[in-house]
């Protein structure tokens, strides 16, 4: 056995290799150590290979799922090696026989399939890219889903389509996968290089084909050498992983990176797209726009929020089927109550395809496509918008499927075939006989000892059971020599003699034994034969129930999005070619729902106008202190835009939008430690990349450019980075400062205004009024701000002083930085003032002894006017 082991292991050196052995996954030497440590399982021993004990560990196989999870989580990969015989089969071809195995699946992040390994509401995609010659592409799949998309992209834009499409593995050369590491590193995903061959676009045609039985790729449409070699690598990615199991892939789809907003890394980032500034989904735009309710629905949303459109068509298409939902809202509810029946049918296909699924995914089509046929039934008599129309002539197309997995299949069946009973009683007769002689077999052995009585007229005469003869018939010694006589003797033969008994069987009675042994096993291999004859029906229409589900998640999102605009009071925009930026009464919507929750209080809305001449840029220059809402005013015109188009209403009072090509954030920043960057040297990175990339038809935001750095030297580069994104980019953008000096940009600069959130002092302190108006903020609160953070008083009031004196230097015009600190004597002499020492009033003293709970109307308005004496005296 440890030979069949270690020859298998040296063809998977990459993987911990799970070894079959009855029911546990059985893990030896190095890999016992890895795997125990990893999952936190006890490590044994078992049996000495070159005179040292051989580590081991195991996991039970009906609990794999979860151990297999923890350790692509953990980086590892797990070649799944299964007994491909029974050891009773081994055993025919001599004693000491090694029962047969073989790895069936190389378990990869790229590679799940299992619900308790995948999120439901997100892809798990599997990407690969390739250059040829002067070319390069990115292909991507989700064999959960059979999402299959391709695409050419230069190296440069790898890292915006990672940050994107977030793929759990990438698949590239062995030959740029040094060169690639850090990137893919950076992104948290699992790097996985493949020989050249693998590569060659000549031989990937070909096996891209095969796949799709198709004589050329003309059928798909036209793709370069680069785009041929990243689709095919990825088919021979999966050969190896599925051992030759392809799963169900649709027809590859082109994209085109002009007909989507790009958005980089960093922008994504900032804006909090799809997680939130902990890693995960809360806090993020996807988070809050997510009301939908199917799994294809919420992967659908995730597509649209990291890829909006810039196709005017597309996006007015979305937009008039989230218009349909807003004006028939009870059509919409009800319509929502039947999707979320609706069960992840993508998944279930998949996994049906790949000989992974079971009953439940049977019964998950079934249900699905039900409820899709009343959907379809419900829309037709309405006048629907296209994307709708055409999305309902997609669903109901499955009256004779649904109708065989109704007939054959139990309301709520088990999830694995071997456990048997998901076909429903009276859809197959042969199968109704097994189980009644299963469930029923004393039933049927009480019956045959009743005829065996009325045969031989002997009242005493009993059928029995026992481990040695199986069952038999017994009387007594008296009535046996009837039994052994003509003509019973010809029907009863003769077993066994004991002292008081004798024992007979008949060819009836042993015939019925055996079946009665045999019949449990053989109702499962009934049910396992119609599984496989259902499971065909479904494949054989697995084009059309791809496209039912596509329809159903179109069909959610509409109106998931009509829902979330009409509960949180959200607008239609409008959008068009033109480059206007007009925005009335505009919300960050997370912001927003987070003010809600937590302290009732409302967002103050805020108006945004950065509509531009066809040859000039239109920038905005926000100034005002710290906390007062610079940053979230930057953010929620940014996400206004892709909400827009991405095809969902926008919290605004109104939006006219004139579509964006590229959103570009510069919000915030943070060092970047393992590429040796300091906090100014990631900001100024970012600057360069918006600088270099951004052309007339962008939306740019940037919040403190320059901070980073000595003040002068800050004050020029956001200077020259305003000058160039006027003259040179051309394009709509929010610039928010704290170098006021460069307000004077806006008489200089055409399309430069001045605007700048207002605030309030009172008594020394500074309030926020959390409105943004034209104008320019003649100073920024910083030692307010600091005040309100909690900072030490007497910091506080020093702090005043050496403002004070600054300002005043700079009024003067000839105090030298060396003069200011002479003036000012060092912090460390200067005596940390004691807080004195508040001495209890009469009006405090009295409300101490209060419980305002036991308090009458009458007693507390008693109380008020005894206070208010107190307080005079």
């Amino acid at each position: 056995m440890m030979a069949q082991y270690l020859e298998i292991k040296a063809a998977h050196e990459g993987a911990l290799l799970f070894y079959r052995m009855g029911d546990f996954y059985e893990m030896f030497f190095d890999d016992a150590v890895a795997a125990a440590e990893a999952l936190d399982i006890a490590l044994t021993k078992r049996g000495k290979h070159d005179g040292k004990d051989i580590p081991m560990c195991g996991v039970p196989v009906h609990a794999a799922e979860g151990y297999l999870l923890t350790l692509i989580r953990k980086g590892f990969r797990v070649a799944v090696c299964e007994q491909m015989e029974s050891p009773a089969e081994a055993k025919k071809r001599g004693y000491k026989a090694v029962v047969k195995r073989d790895v069936v699946r190389l378990v990869t992040p790229g590679t799940l399939t299992e619900d308790s390994l995948l999120e439901a509401r997100r892809h798990n995609y599997l990407a690969a890219f390739a250059e040829v010659r002067d070319n390069s592409a990115f292909a991507w799949v989700d064999i959960s889903t059979g999402a299959f998309h391709v695409m050419e992209i230069a190296q440069v834009r790898l890292g915006p389509e990672l940050a994107r499409l977030a793929p759990s593995e990438l698949i590239v050369s062995e030959a740029k996968e040094r060169e690639l590491a850090q990137l893919v590193s950076d992104f948290g995903i699992a790097l996985t290089g493949l020989s050249r061959s693998a590569f060659d676009s000549t031989g990937t045609e070909k096996r891209i084909c095969d796949l799709f039985a198709i004589a050329t790729l003309d059928a798909f449409g036209t793709f370069n050498r680069a785009e041929v070699a990243a689709m095919g690598a990825l088919i021979a990615y999966l050969e190896i992983t599925q051992k030759g199991k392809l799963p169900l892939l649709r027809p590859p789809q082109k994209e085109s990176a002009a007909r989507t907003v790009q958005i980089d890394t960093a922008t994504r980032r900032n804006l909090e797209l799809t997680h939130g500034v902990g890693g995960g989904r809360a806090g993020s735009l996807l988070a809050l726009m997510d009301r939908t309710c199917t799994a294809g629905g919420a992967r659908l949303l995730e597509r649209r929020i990291s890829s909006p459109s810039r196709v005017r068509d597309v996006i007015t298409a979305r937009l008039d089927a989230v218009s349909f939902g807003f004006d028939n809202m009870r059509l919409a509810r009800d319509m929502r109550e039947t999707l979320r029946k609706v069960p992840d049918l993508d998944r279930a296909l998949s996994r049906l395809s790949l000989d992974r699924g079971g009953p439940r995914d049977l019964a998950a089509i079934r249900n699905g496509l039900a409820e899709a046929e009343r959907l379809a039934g419900r829309l037709q008599s309405e006048d629907l918008p296209d994307l709708l129309a055409n999305a309902t002539g997609g669903l109901g197309r499955h009256g004779q499927l649904i109708s065989l997995l109704d007939e054959a299949l139990v309301a709520e069946p088990p999830l694995l075939a071997r456990d048997g009973g998901f076909i429903a009683p009276g859809y197959n007769t042969e199968l109704d006989e097994a189980r009644k002689l299963r469930d029923e077999g004393r039933g049927v052995i009480a019956g045959m000892q009743q005829k065996f009585v009325s045969d031989t007229g002997i009242s005493s005469l009993k059928i029995k059971h026992n481990n040695v003869l199986g069952y038999f018939v017994e009387t007594t010694a008296t009535h046996a020599e009837k039994m052994m006589s003509p003509p019973l003797s010809e029907t009863f033969i003769h077993r066994q003699t004991t002292a008081n008994q004798v024992r007979f069987t008949t060819v009836e009675l042993s015939d019925l034994e055996t079946r009665i042994l045999n019949a449990g096993n053989h109702a499962l291999e009934i049910e396992k034969r119609l599984y496989e004859r259902l499971k065909e029906a479904i494949l054989d229409v697995a084009a059309e129930i791809g496209q039912t589900s596509s329809a159903l998640a179109e069909i959610d999102l509409a109106l998931s999005l009509s829902e979330l605009a009409s509960t949180e009071n959200w607008v239609r925009p409008r959008v068009d070619d033109t480059r206007a930026f007009e925005i009335t009464g505009g919300r960050h919507p997370v912001v927003e729902r987070a003010l809600s929750q937590q302290s009732g209080e409302p967002f103050i809305a805020n108006d945004c106008d950065l509509s531009a001449e066809d040859d000039a840029g239109n920038i905005w220059l926000l100034t005002g202190p710290n906390m007062a809402g610079k940053s979230t005013f930057l953010r929620q015109n940014a996400l206004i835009a892709l909400m827009a188009q991405m095809g969902s209403f926008v919290p605004a009072s109104s939006a006219h939008i004139g579509i964006v090509s590229q959103l570009f954030s510069r919000v915030g920043a943070s060092d970047d430690l393992a590429r040796g960057r300091s906090t100014f040297m990631v900001e100024m990175v970012e600057t360069a990349a918006i600088l270099n990339q951004a052309d007339d038809r962008a939306l740019v935001i940037l919040d403190e450019i320059g901070r980073g750095t000595a003040t002068y030297d800050g004050l020029s580069i956001a200077w020259a980075t305003l000058e160039h994104l006027h003259d040179v980019n051309k394009c709509r953008a929010l610039f928010a400062t704290h170098y006021h000096e460069m307000t004077a940009l806006a008489g200089k600069l055409d399309g430069v205004d001045n605007a700048t959130v207002a605030v309030k002092e009172w008594e020394g302190e500074v309030i926020f009024l959390h409105e943004v108006r034209k104008g320019a903020a003649d100073r920024s609160y910083g030692v307010q701000v600091a005040q309100l953070a909690g900072l030490p008083d007497s910091v506080i009031a020093r702090a005043r002083v050496v403002l004070d004196a600054l300002e005043k230097g700079e009024r003067e015009g000839g105090a030298t930085q060396k003069t200011l600190i002479d003036d000012l004597p060092l912090f460390s002499a200067t005596p940390v003032p004691r807080p004195p020492v508040q001495k209890s009033s009469k009006v405090e003293e009295q409300l101490a002894e209060i419980i305002p709970d036991e308090l009458t109307p009458r007693e507390a308005l008693d109380l008020i006017y005894k206070l208010k004496e107190a307080a005079k005296g």
